[in-house]
Protein backbone atom coordinates (compact mmCIF):
# COMPACT_ATOMS: atom_id res chain seq x y z
CA UNK A 1 0.00 0.00 0.00
CA UNK A 2 1.30 3.24 -0.90
CA UNK A 3 2.25 6.35 1.69
CA UNK A 4 -0.93 8.23 -0.42
CA UNK A 5 -3.15 5.37 0.09
CA UNK A 6 -2.13 5.38 4.14
CA UNK A 7 -2.49 9.01 4.34
CA UNK A 8 -5.74 9.10 2.53
CA UNK A 9 -7.34 6.35 4.81
CA UNK A 10 -5.81 7.96 8.09
CA UNK A 11 -7.30 11.48 6.98
CA UNK A 12 -10.64 9.62 6.43
CA UNK A 13 -10.22 7.85 9.90
CA UNK A 14 -12.55 10.28 12.48
CA UNK A 15 -12.55 12.76 10.00
CA UNK A 16 -11.22 16.15 11.27
CA UNK A 17 -10.43 14.62 14.90
CA UNK A 18 -6.64 15.25 15.69
CA UNK A 19 -3.80 12.60 14.69
CA UNK A 20 -2.88 11.91 18.20
CA UNK A 21 -6.69 11.32 19.26
CA UNK A 22 -7.29 9.03 15.81
CA UNK A 23 -3.19 7.18 16.73
CA UNK A 24 -5.05 6.34 20.21
CA UNK A 25 -8.46 5.12 19.37
CA UNK A 26 -6.69 2.73 17.06
CA UNK A 27 -4.14 1.85 20.32
CA UNK A 28 -6.92 0.61 22.01
CA UNK A 29 -8.57 -0.93 19.18
CA UNK A 30 -5.06 -2.94 18.75
CA UNK A 31 -4.63 -3.63 22.14
CA UNK A 32 -7.74 -4.85 23.91
CA UNK A 33 -7.53 -8.40 22.14
CA UNK A 34 -3.81 -8.85 23.88
CA UNK A 35 -5.52 -7.18 27.21
CA UNK A 36 -7.90 -10.08 26.97
CA UNK A 37 -5.68 -12.84 25.99
CA UNK A 38 -3.21 -11.87 28.77
CA UNK A 39 -4.67 -10.39 31.77
CA UNK A 40 -8.64 -11.85 31.24
CA UNK A 41 -11.74 -10.69 30.13
CA UNK A 42 -12.75 -9.03 33.84
CA UNK A 43 -9.81 -6.90 33.42
CA UNK A 44 -10.10 -6.63 29.88
CA UNK A 45 -13.81 -5.32 30.45
CA UNK A 46 -12.81 -2.71 32.74
CA UNK A 47 -10.19 -1.00 30.00
CA UNK A 48 -13.07 -1.21 28.00
CA UNK A 49 -15.11 0.65 30.51
CA UNK A 50 -12.41 3.04 30.23
CA UNK A 51 -11.43 3.84 27.06
CA UNK A 52 -15.24 4.50 26.46
CA UNK A 53 -15.17 7.15 29.17
CA UNK A 54 -12.41 8.55 27.41
CA UNK A 55 -14.46 9.01 23.95
CA UNK A 56 -17.02 10.87 26.46
CA UNK A 57 -13.92 13.04 27.89
CA UNK A 58 -13.08 14.25 24.70
CA UNK A 59 -16.32 14.61 23.49
CA UNK A 60 -15.43 18.05 21.54
CA UNK A 61 -12.39 16.51 19.60
CA UNK A 62 -15.06 13.99 18.31
CA UNK A 63 -18.46 12.95 18.51
CA UNK A 64 -18.24 9.74 21.40
CA UNK A 65 -20.62 7.65 18.67
CA UNK A 66 -17.88 6.85 16.43
CA UNK A 67 -15.49 6.16 18.41
CA UNK A 68 -17.41 4.77 21.15
CA UNK A 69 -19.12 2.56 18.79
CA UNK A 70 -15.89 0.81 17.32
CA UNK A 71 -14.41 0.01 20.75
CA UNK A 72 -18.31 -1.82 21.56
CA UNK A 73 -18.17 -3.57 18.39
CA UNK A 74 -15.08 -4.84 18.83
CA UNK A 75 -15.93 -5.74 22.75
CA UNK A 76 -18.88 -7.96 21.01
CA UNK A 77 -16.29 -9.50 18.87
CA UNK A 78 -13.61 -10.61 21.64
CA UNK A 79 -17.18 -12.21 22.91
CA UNK A 80 -17.17 -9.83 26.06
CA UNK A 81 -21.02 -9.31 25.77
CA UNK A 82 -23.73 -10.73 23.35
CA UNK A 83 -26.11 -9.31 20.93
CA UNK A 84 -28.57 -10.65 22.81
CA UNK A 85 -27.34 -8.96 25.99
CA UNK A 86 -27.52 -5.80 24.20
CA UNK A 87 -31.04 -6.32 22.85
CA UNK A 88 -32.23 -6.87 26.78
CA UNK A 89 -30.42 -3.40 28.01
CA UNK A 90 -32.04 -2.03 24.95
CA UNK A 91 -35.82 -3.22 25.66
CA UNK A 92 -34.60 -2.42 29.52
CA UNK A 93 -34.59 1.57 28.18
CA UNK A 94 -36.85 1.62 25.28
CA UNK A 95 -39.03 3.85 26.50
CA UNK A 96 -35.60 6.61 27.49
CA UNK A 97 -35.12 5.62 23.80
CA UNK A 98 -38.13 6.80 22.98
CA UNK A 99 -38.45 9.72 25.30
CA UNK A 100 -35.22 10.66 23.35
CA UNK A 101 -36.77 9.96 20.03
CA UNK A 102 -39.87 12.00 20.20
CA UNK A 103 -40.08 14.21 23.29
CA UNK A 104 -36.61 16.40 22.50
CA UNK A 105 -37.93 16.52 18.87
CA UNK A 106 -41.16 17.72 20.03
CA UNK A 107 -39.49 20.39 22.09
CA UNK A 108 -38.40 21.69 18.65
CA UNK A 109 -41.62 22.77 17.93
CA UNK A 110 -41.92 25.13 21.17
CA UNK A 111 -38.68 26.94 20.66
CA UNK A 112 -40.12 29.91 19.53
CA UNK A 113 -42.79 29.79 22.44
CA UNK A 114 -39.85 29.02 25.17
CA UNK A 115 -38.00 32.38 23.72
CA UNK A 116 -40.26 34.17 23.97
CA UNK A 117 -40.74 33.37 27.99
CA UNK A 118 -37.11 32.77 28.65
CA UNK A 119 -35.95 35.89 27.05
CA UNK A 120 -38.55 37.97 29.35
CA UNK A 121 -37.26 36.12 32.23
CA UNK A 122 -33.54 36.56 31.45
CA UNK A 123 -33.87 40.36 30.73
CA UNK A 124 -36.61 40.39 33.55
CA UNK A 125 -34.18 39.45 36.21
CA UNK A 126 -31.21 41.48 36.98
CA UNK A 127 -29.51 39.64 39.42
CA UNK A 128 -27.35 36.50 38.10
CA UNK A 129 -27.49 34.78 42.00
CA UNK A 130 -31.67 35.24 41.18
CA UNK A 131 -31.34 34.12 37.82
CA UNK A 132 -28.97 31.43 38.68
CA UNK A 133 -31.62 29.79 41.66
CA UNK A 134 -34.27 30.20 39.13
CA UNK A 135 -32.74 28.08 36.41
CA UNK A 136 -31.69 25.05 39.31
CA UNK A 137 -35.35 25.58 41.40
CA UNK A 138 -37.77 25.48 38.17
CA UNK A 139 -35.36 22.70 36.77
CA UNK A 140 -35.60 21.33 39.94
CA UNK A 141 -39.37 21.25 39.94
CA UNK A 142 -40.10 20.29 36.56
CA UNK A 143 -37.52 17.13 36.79
CA UNK A 144 -39.33 15.96 40.18
CA UNK A 145 -42.88 16.07 38.09
CA UNK A 146 -42.07 15.94 34.39
CA UNK A 147 -38.71 13.70 32.80
CA UNK A 148 -35.13 15.06 33.61
CA UNK A 149 -34.22 14.78 29.76
CA UNK A 150 -36.71 16.45 28.70
CA UNK A 151 -36.39 19.64 31.00
CA UNK A 152 -32.64 19.58 29.87
CA UNK A 153 -34.27 19.78 26.09
CA UNK A 154 -36.04 22.82 26.99
CA UNK A 155 -32.76 24.76 28.78
CA UNK A 156 -30.56 23.41 25.69
CA UNK A 157 -33.15 24.88 23.23
CA UNK A 158 -33.20 28.13 25.50
CA UNK A 159 -29.44 28.08 25.65
CA UNK A 160 -28.51 28.11 21.86
CA UNK A 161 -31.38 30.38 20.82
CA UNK A 162 -29.78 33.23 23.22
CA UNK A 163 -26.36 32.04 21.68
CA UNK A 164 -27.64 32.24 17.72
CA UNK A 165 -29.24 36.12 18.41
CA UNK A 166 -25.76 37.62 19.71
CA UNK A 167 -23.51 36.01 17.79
CA UNK A 168 -25.12 37.00 14.48
CA UNK A 169 -25.09 40.38 15.48
CA UNK A 170 -21.67 40.28 16.83
CA UNK A 171 -20.87 38.57 13.22
CA UNK A 172 -22.85 41.20 11.38
CA UNK A 173 -25.73 38.92 10.06
CA UNK A 174 -29.17 39.44 10.74
CA UNK A 175 -30.79 37.13 13.37
CA UNK A 176 -32.88 35.83 10.64
CA UNK A 177 -30.68 34.78 7.88
CA UNK A 178 -29.59 31.28 8.24
CA UNK A 179 -25.79 31.72 9.48
CA UNK A 180 -23.60 29.37 10.93
CA UNK A 181 -23.35 29.89 14.71
CA UNK A 182 -20.33 27.30 15.06
CA UNK A 183 -17.76 29.35 14.00
CA UNK A 184 -15.57 33.31 15.02
CA UNK A 185 -14.62 33.94 12.00
CA UNK A 186 -16.73 36.74 11.27
CA UNK A 187 -17.49 37.82 14.77
CA UNK A 188 -16.42 42.03 15.02
CA UNK A 189 -13.02 41.89 17.41
CA UNK A 190 -14.53 44.11 19.31
CA UNK A 191 -17.26 41.90 20.00
CA UNK A 192 -14.78 38.80 20.89
CA UNK A 193 -14.57 39.29 24.56
CA UNK A 194 -18.70 40.06 25.30
CA UNK A 195 -18.93 36.76 23.51
CA UNK A 196 -16.38 34.99 25.77
CA UNK A 197 -18.09 36.57 28.94
CA UNK A 198 -21.54 35.55 27.18
CA UNK A 199 -20.38 31.99 26.90
CA UNK A 200 -19.39 31.69 30.45
CA UNK A 201 -22.63 33.18 31.49
CA UNK A 202 -24.57 30.38 29.83
CA UNK A 203 -22.19 27.64 30.58
CA UNK A 204 -22.97 28.71 34.34
CA UNK A 205 -26.97 28.69 33.77
CA UNK A 206 -27.00 25.73 31.97
CA UNK A 207 -24.90 23.53 34.77
CA UNK A 208 -26.95 25.09 37.39
CA UNK A 209 -29.97 23.58 35.65
CA UNK A 210 -28.81 20.29 35.06
CA UNK A 211 -27.52 19.74 38.65
CA UNK A 212 -31.63 20.88 39.19
CA UNK A 213 -32.70 17.86 37.26
CA UNK A 214 -30.51 15.64 39.79
CA UNK A 215 -31.82 17.39 42.53
CA UNK A 216 -35.52 17.33 41.36
CA UNK A 217 -34.94 13.97 39.84
CA UNK A 218 -34.23 11.92 43.06
CA UNK A 219 -37.08 13.14 44.91
CA UNK A 220 -40.25 11.42 43.29
CA UNK A 221 -41.43 8.45 41.69
CA UNK A 222 -41.50 9.88 38.23
CA UNK A 223 -38.33 11.69 38.48
CA UNK A 224 -35.78 8.96 37.28
CA UNK A 225 -36.09 5.45 35.46
CA UNK A 226 -34.60 3.80 38.27
CA UNK A 227 -37.00 5.46 40.86
CA UNK A 228 -39.83 4.21 39.04
CA UNK A 229 -37.42 0.96 39.17
CA UNK A 230 -37.18 0.66 42.93
CA UNK A 231 -40.40 1.63 43.38
CA UNK A 232 -41.74 -0.86 41.84
CA UNK A 233 -39.79 -3.39 43.78
CA UNK A 234 -40.62 -1.84 46.95
CA UNK A 235 -43.92 -1.55 46.62
CA UNK A 236 -44.44 2.16 46.99
CA UNK A 237 -46.87 4.52 45.81
CA UNK A 238 -45.79 7.93 44.55
CA UNK A 239 -46.44 9.53 48.58
CA UNK A 240 -44.44 6.99 50.44
CA UNK A 241 -41.68 6.95 47.85
CA UNK A 242 -41.47 11.22 48.51
CA UNK A 243 -41.65 10.16 52.16
CA UNK A 244 -38.69 7.52 52.30
CA UNK A 245 -36.39 9.40 50.17
CA UNK A 246 -36.97 12.86 51.77
CA UNK A 247 -34.92 12.30 55.16
CA UNK A 248 -31.80 12.65 52.30
CA UNK A 249 -32.94 14.33 49.50
CA UNK A 250 -34.23 17.62 51.38
CA UNK A 251 -31.43 18.51 53.02
CA UNK A 252 -29.65 17.64 49.72
CA UNK A 253 -31.76 20.60 48.45
CA UNK A 254 -31.06 23.12 50.56
CA UNK A 255 -27.04 22.33 50.70
CA UNK A 256 -27.73 22.86 46.19
CA UNK A 257 -29.78 25.63 46.70
CA UNK A 258 -26.70 27.08 49.06
CA UNK A 259 -24.16 25.80 47.28
CA UNK A 260 -25.76 27.46 44.02
CA UNK A 261 -25.75 31.25 45.65
CA UNK A 262 -22.07 30.90 46.92
CA UNK A 263 -20.38 30.11 43.64
CA UNK A 264 -22.54 33.01 41.97
CA UNK A 265 -21.79 35.44 45.04
CA UNK A 266 -18.09 34.49 45.02
CA UNK A 267 -17.38 33.37 41.70
CA UNK A 268 -15.40 30.39 41.39
CA UNK A 269 -15.09 27.02 39.10
CA UNK A 270 -16.38 29.17 36.10
CA UNK A 271 -19.79 30.53 37.55
CA UNK A 272 -20.26 34.22 38.34
CA UNK A 273 -19.97 36.27 35.07
CA UNK A 274 -22.98 38.32 34.43
CA UNK A 275 -24.50 39.15 31.64
CA UNK A 276 -22.62 41.64 29.58
CA UNK A 277 -24.00 44.92 28.45
CA UNK A 278 -23.49 44.72 25.01
CA UNK A 279 -25.60 41.07 25.12
CA UNK A 280 -28.27 42.72 27.29
CA UNK A 281 -28.77 45.43 24.60
CA UNK A 282 -28.57 43.32 21.59
CA UNK A 283 -31.06 40.93 22.79
CA UNK A 284 -33.65 43.61 24.10
CA UNK A 285 -33.57 45.09 20.54
CA UNK A 286 -34.14 41.50 19.65
CA UNK A 287 -37.28 41.21 21.71
CA UNK A 288 -38.77 44.77 20.53
CA UNK A 289 -37.89 43.73 16.70
CA UNK A 290 -39.25 40.25 17.39
CA UNK A 291 -42.92 41.94 19.00
CA UNK A 292 -43.29 44.76 16.45
CA UNK A 293 -42.81 42.31 13.30
CA UNK A 294 -45.07 39.62 14.82
CA UNK A 295 -48.04 39.31 13.11
CA UNK A 296 -51.87 37.86 13.57
CA UNK A 297 -50.16 34.40 12.49
CA UNK A 298 -47.28 34.02 15.10
CA UNK A 299 -49.23 35.11 17.93
CA UNK A 300 -51.66 32.49 17.04
CA UNK A 301 -48.89 29.64 16.69
CA UNK A 302 -47.09 31.46 20.04
CA UNK A 303 -50.68 30.55 21.37
CA UNK A 304 -50.93 26.99 20.04
CA UNK A 305 -47.23 26.35 21.18
CA UNK A 306 -48.76 27.46 24.95
CA UNK A 307 -51.34 25.35 24.76
CA UNK A 308 -49.46 22.32 23.64
CA UNK A 309 -47.22 22.79 26.62
CA UNK A 310 -50.08 22.92 28.45
CA UNK A 311 -51.13 19.52 26.90
CA UNK A 312 -47.35 18.19 27.57
CA UNK A 313 -47.65 19.21 31.38
CA UNK A 314 -50.86 17.62 32.01
CA UNK A 315 -50.30 14.33 30.47
CA UNK A 316 -46.86 14.02 31.79
CA UNK A 317 -47.80 14.89 35.45
CA UNK A 318 -50.94 12.48 35.11
CA UNK A 319 -48.65 10.14 33.65
CA UNK A 320 -51.08 9.13 30.64
CA UNK A 321 -48.87 7.32 28.51
CA UNK A 322 -45.44 6.24 28.16
CA UNK A 323 -43.54 9.82 28.02
CA UNK A 324 -41.96 8.60 24.66
CA UNK A 325 -45.39 8.72 23.05
CA UNK A 326 -46.50 12.27 24.91
CA UNK A 327 -43.65 13.60 23.29
CA UNK A 328 -45.02 12.00 19.68
CA UNK A 329 -48.23 13.61 20.08
CA UNK A 330 -46.31 16.65 21.01
CA UNK A 331 -44.84 16.74 17.44
CA UNK A 332 -48.18 16.10 15.64
CA UNK A 333 -49.88 18.63 17.50
CA UNK A 334 -47.51 21.54 17.47
CA UNK A 335 -46.81 20.89 13.77
CA UNK A 336 -50.39 20.23 12.72
CA UNK A 337 -51.49 23.74 14.07
CA UNK A 338 -48.36 25.41 13.36
CA UNK A 339 -48.66 25.06 9.73
CA UNK A 340 -45.27 23.10 9.95
CA UNK A 341 -45.79 20.24 7.35
CA UNK A 342 -43.21 19.77 5.32
CA UNK A 343 -40.90 16.64 5.15
CA UNK A 344 -37.80 18.28 5.44
CA UNK A 345 -39.02 21.22 8.17
CA UNK A 346 -40.39 18.24 10.27
CA UNK A 347 -36.58 16.18 9.38
CA UNK A 348 -35.05 19.38 11.39
CA UNK A 349 -36.41 18.54 14.64
CA UNK A 350 -34.93 15.11 15.08
CA UNK A 351 -31.30 16.50 14.35
CA UNK A 352 -30.59 17.28 17.75
CA UNK A 353 -32.16 13.83 19.33
CA UNK A 354 -31.07 11.20 16.76
CA UNK A 355 -27.22 11.19 17.46
CA UNK A 356 -27.89 11.25 21.06
CA UNK A 357 -30.04 8.11 20.50
CA UNK A 358 -27.42 6.27 18.68
CA UNK A 359 -24.43 7.35 21.25
CA UNK A 360 -26.72 6.01 24.26
CA UNK A 361 -27.73 2.77 22.14
CA UNK A 362 -23.90 2.02 21.80
CA UNK A 363 -23.62 2.93 25.60
CA UNK A 364 -25.98 0.20 26.73
CA UNK A 365 -23.40 -2.33 24.66
CA UNK A 366 -20.91 -0.85 27.33
CA UNK A 367 -23.21 -1.95 29.91
CA UNK A 368 -24.03 -5.05 28.71
CA UNK A 369 -20.28 -5.74 29.05
CA UNK A 370 -20.28 -4.91 32.72
CA UNK A 371 -23.49 -7.07 33.10
CA UNK A 372 -21.61 -9.77 31.15
CA UNK A 373 -18.51 -9.65 33.06
CA UNK A 374 -19.80 -9.52 36.47
CA UNK A 375 -17.57 -6.28 36.96
CA UNK A 376 -19.88 -5.30 40.10
CA UNK A 377 -20.17 -8.38 41.86
CA UNK A 378 -17.31 -8.24 44.09
CA UNK A 379 -18.34 -5.15 45.48
CA UNK A 380 -21.82 -6.62 46.33
CA UNK A 381 -20.38 -9.41 47.95
CA UNK A 382 -17.99 -7.17 49.95
CA UNK A 383 -20.78 -5.14 51.03
CA UNK A 384 -23.09 -7.61 52.28
CA UNK A 385 -20.22 -8.91 55.16
CA UNK A 386 -20.70 -5.63 56.72
CA UNK A 387 -23.08 -4.71 59.10
CA UNK A 388 -26.57 -3.67 58.32
CA UNK A 389 -26.38 -0.05 59.44
CA UNK A 390 -22.65 0.21 57.85
CA UNK A 391 -24.55 -1.14 54.55
CA UNK A 392 -26.62 1.38 54.05
CA UNK A 393 -23.59 3.62 53.83
CA UNK A 394 -21.90 1.25 51.97
CA UNK A 395 -24.23 1.23 49.50
CA UNK A 396 -25.18 4.98 48.71
CA UNK A 397 -21.17 5.39 48.18
CA UNK A 398 -20.58 2.09 45.78
CA UNK A 399 -23.89 3.28 43.58
CA UNK A 400 -22.67 6.79 43.89
CA UNK A 401 -18.91 5.60 42.48
CA UNK A 402 -20.32 3.28 40.08
CA UNK A 403 -22.56 5.63 38.79
CA UNK A 404 -20.31 8.24 37.74
CA UNK A 405 -18.34 5.71 35.82
CA UNK A 406 -21.25 3.42 34.14
CA UNK A 407 -25.03 4.35 34.13
CA UNK A 408 -27.30 5.13 36.90
CA UNK A 409 -30.30 3.05 36.06
CA UNK A 410 -28.02 0.19 35.31
CA UNK A 411 -26.34 0.31 38.48
CA UNK A 412 -29.61 0.96 40.43
CA UNK A 413 -31.27 -2.41 38.55
CA UNK A 414 -28.08 -4.63 39.50
CA UNK A 415 -28.38 -4.04 43.12
CA UNK A 416 -31.82 -3.76 43.36
CA UNK A 417 -31.54 -6.95 42.03
CA UNK A 418 -29.10 -8.09 44.28
CA UNK A 419 -30.95 -6.92 47.88
CA UNK A 420 -34.32 -8.30 46.43
CA UNK A 421 -32.48 -11.70 46.33
CA UNK A 422 -30.42 -11.18 49.56
CA UNK A 423 -34.12 -10.73 51.48
CA UNK A 424 -36.08 -13.37 49.88
CA UNK A 425 -33.32 -15.62 51.25
CA UNK A 426 -33.38 -14.17 54.45
CA UNK A 427 -29.68 -12.56 54.22
CA UNK A 428 -31.64 -8.94 55.15
CA UNK A 429 -34.91 -8.28 56.76
CA UNK A 430 -37.81 -6.27 55.14
CA UNK A 431 -36.64 -2.75 56.94
CA UNK A 432 -33.26 -3.13 55.96
CA UNK A 433 -34.40 -3.65 52.15
CA UNK A 434 -36.14 -0.38 52.81
CA UNK A 435 -33.21 1.17 53.96
CA UNK A 436 -30.85 -0.16 51.61
CA UNK A 437 -33.39 0.71 48.45
CA UNK A 438 -33.20 4.53 49.68
CA UNK A 439 -29.44 4.49 49.88
CA UNK A 440 -29.62 2.43 46.10
CA UNK A 441 -31.75 5.71 44.98
CA UNK A 442 -29.96 8.18 46.20
CA UNK A 443 -26.37 6.60 45.68
CA UNK A 444 -27.35 6.41 42.10
CA UNK A 445 -29.22 10.13 41.98
CA UNK A 446 -26.89 11.88 44.01
CA UNK A 447 -22.95 11.52 43.68
CA UNK A 448 -23.05 10.50 40.28
CA UNK A 449 -22.90 14.42 39.15
CA UNK A 450 -19.85 14.40 39.15
CA UNK A 451 -19.55 13.14 35.40
CA UNK A 452 -21.44 13.91 32.81
CA UNK A 453 -21.43 10.18 31.87
CA UNK A 454 -23.10 9.63 35.31
CA UNK A 455 -26.54 11.49 34.50
CA UNK A 456 -27.90 10.60 31.32
CA UNK A 457 -29.21 14.84 31.57
CA UNK A 458 -25.52 15.85 31.75
CA UNK A 459 -24.72 13.33 28.71
CA UNK A 460 -27.27 14.91 26.75
CA UNK A 461 -25.88 18.36 27.70
CA UNK A 462 -22.26 17.44 26.82
CA UNK A 463 -23.18 15.77 23.41
CA UNK A 464 -26.01 18.25 22.35
CA UNK A 465 -25.19 21.25 19.79
CA UNK A 466 -24.78 23.52 22.47
CA UNK A 467 -21.96 22.57 24.76
CA UNK A 468 -19.40 23.16 21.68
CA UNK A 469 -21.21 27.33 20.84
CA UNK A 470 -20.58 27.65 24.71
CA UNK A 471 -16.95 25.52 25.11
CA UNK A 472 -18.26 23.38 27.84
CA UNK A 473 -16.15 20.16 27.67
CA UNK A 474 -16.06 16.96 29.49
CA UNK A 475 -13.41 18.47 31.76
CA UNK A 476 -15.30 21.63 32.28
CA UNK A 477 -18.07 19.98 33.48
CA UNK A 478 -16.85 17.83 36.04
CA UNK A 479 -14.80 20.78 37.93
CA UNK A 480 -17.97 22.74 37.02
CA UNK A 481 -19.97 20.24 39.23
CA UNK A 482 -17.24 19.42 41.69
CA UNK A 483 -18.42 21.64 44.36
CA UNK A 484 -22.10 20.11 43.87
CA UNK A 485 -20.65 16.81 43.93
CA UNK A 486 -18.54 17.13 47.53
CA UNK A 487 -21.17 19.37 48.69
CA UNK A 488 -23.80 16.95 47.74
CA UNK A 489 -22.25 13.80 48.37
CA UNK A 490 -21.46 14.24 51.85
CA UNK A 491 -24.57 16.09 52.84
CA UNK A 492 -26.46 12.70 51.44
CA UNK A 493 -24.35 10.67 53.26
CA UNK A 494 -25.15 12.11 56.19
CA UNK A 495 -28.66 11.89 55.75
CA UNK A 496 -28.20 8.10 55.37
CA UNK A 497 -25.99 7.58 58.07
CA UNK A 498 -28.13 9.94 60.90
CA UNK A 499 -31.52 11.30 59.62
CA UNK A 500 -32.76 7.85 57.44
CA UNK A 501 -33.29 5.70 60.40
CA UNK A 502 -34.86 7.26 62.73
CA UNK A 503 -36.71 10.02 60.23
CA UNK A 504 -38.28 6.10 58.98
CA UNK A 505 -38.72 4.63 62.23
CA UNK A 506 -41.32 8.49 63.49
CA UNK A 507 -42.85 7.92 60.12
CA UNK A 508 -43.65 4.56 61.01
CA UNK A 509 -45.28 5.55 64.20
CA UNK A 510 -47.36 8.54 62.90
CA UNK A 511 -48.71 5.66 60.11
CA UNK A 512 -47.22 7.70 57.31
CA UNK A 513 -45.44 4.56 56.01
CA UNK A 514 -46.73 0.98 55.32
CA UNK A 515 -45.52 -1.92 56.63
CA UNK A 516 -44.15 -4.20 53.70
CA UNK A 517 -43.36 -7.71 54.13
CA UNK A 518 -41.04 -10.37 52.79
CA UNK A 519 -43.92 -12.38 51.33
CA UNK A 520 -44.54 -9.07 48.56
CA UNK A 521 -41.08 -9.30 46.93
CA UNK A 522 -41.00 -13.33 46.92
CA UNK A 523 -44.75 -12.87 45.00
CA UNK A 524 -43.74 -9.77 43.11
CA UNK A 525 -40.28 -11.90 41.39
CA UNK A 526 -42.75 -14.61 40.63
CA UNK A 527 -45.27 -12.42 38.76
CA UNK A 528 -42.27 -10.30 36.70
CA UNK A 529 -39.84 -13.12 36.55
CA UNK A 530 -38.78 -13.55 32.59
Amino acid sequence: MSYNVRNAIFDNFLGNAPDWYKTTIIGFLLLNPFILYALGPVIASWVIVAEFIFTLAMALKCYPLQPGGLIAIEAVFLGLTSTSTIMHKIDDNLEVLLLLIFMVAGIFFMKNLLLFLFSRILLGIKSKRALSLMFLLVSAFLSAFLDALTVTAVVISVGVGFYGIFHKVAAGIDYKDRADINTDEEVYEQHRADLGQFRSFLRSLMMHAAVGTALGGVCTLVGEPQNLLIANTASWEFTEFFLRMAPVTIPVLFAGIIVCYLLETFKVMGYGALLPDTVRKVMEEDQVNRDAKRTKKDNWNLVMQALVGVWLIIALALHLSTVGLIGLSVIVLASAFTGVIDEHAIGKSFEEALPFTALLTVFFVIVAVIFDQQLFTPIIQYIFTMDSDSQVAAFYMANGVLSAISDNVFVATVYVGEIKQAAVNGVINRETFDLLSVAINTGTNIPSVATPNGQAAFLFLLTSGLAPLIRLSYMRMVVMALPYTIVMTIIGLIGVLYFLKPATATMYEKGLLNHHSIEQLKSDGKSNSH
